[in-house]
């Protein structure tokens, strides 16, 4: 049966970093997810500061479930693209370090033909990425939802075998007009990490529009059954972006989640 493990994206509570760390403990979450850009700066933390933070986590009884770090560009664009695959190896190093083995980032545009320099380009930094995860313990999951799951599954199929995997967020599936449903059939074998986040297609409006857990078109017990057929073992973890009361919704996301098993 799958073990249900609950997280929250601390950036989606909205407040102070340790004032989140306490919200979270205290709404029930079991992991964190840590903004590796805007919340810790893997070069800005010391060794002190580690450790600190590890017995914060520790006193509070939470875990590490993911690190975020979303870069301004994909892998797929050549400018400054040694620096985003440093910092990349950086925040990677900081997940280990933290007993985290998920990345999360969007990987970049997915070109339509498994051919050409930008196609190179990608394959050829994610098997870099990859061959780095594999000798550090923490990989890059990339964010669903940008592309259909097709060419998502094709650009895994390109890369050696445990290179990255899969950060399913099917909320961002659905604004993004595509099947939650099939998107999770199609990659779960390969998801490392979940966002639970629901939405909704607005078809006056052409758009999708992310809503509170369990008030949108996810199915999550059919997401979860298709995840428990690979042995899913990660993390459930909140995203909140547009929450009017962020504690309140989080919180209530938490016991949502938690009433589904």
């Amino acid at each position: 049966m799958l073990e249900l493990k609950v997280g929250i994206q601390l950036a989606s509570l909205r407040q102070p970093f340790k004032k989140a760390l306490h919200t979270a403990a205290e709404l029930g979450a079991q992991g964190v997810e840590i903004d590796a850009r805007n919340q810790l700066k893997p070069r800005e933390l010391s060794q002190t500061g580690l450790r600190q933070l590890r017995k914060t986590l520790e006193d509070r009884n939470l875990r590490v479930c993911a690190i975020g770090f979303q870069t301004r560009r994909g892998y797929n664009v050549a400018e400054d693209l040694d620096r985003r695959v440093e910092a990349t190896k950086d925040a990677m190093r900081l997940a280990y370090d933290l007993g985290a083995n998920v990345v999360i980032n969007q990987v970049g545009r997915i070109p339509p033909e498994s051919s050409g320099a930008e196609w190179d380009l990608l394959v050829q930094v994610l098997t870099d990425l990859g061959q780095h995860a594999q000798r550090i313990g923490a990989f890059l999951a990339a964010e669903t939802g940008a592309e259909d799951a097709a060419d998502m599954q094709r650009l895994l199929d390109a890369l050696p075998i445990g290179s990255i995997g899969i950060n399913l967020d099917p909320g961002n599936v659905i604004v993004n007009g595509f099947s939650a449903s099939e998107t999770t059939k199609l990659l779960a074998r390969d998801v490392l990490h979940v966002h639970a986040k629901d939405a909704v297609r607005d078809l006056a409006q052409g758009r999708g529009l992310e809503t509170p857990l369990g008030r949108g078109a996810v199915d999550f017990p059919e997401l979860m059954a298709f995840l428990e057929e690979h042995e899913y073992r990660g993390y459930f973890t909140i995203e909140r972006e547009n929450a009017s009361n962020p504690v309140l919704e989080v919180g209530q996301a938490v016991q949502c989640l938690r009433s589904l098993l």
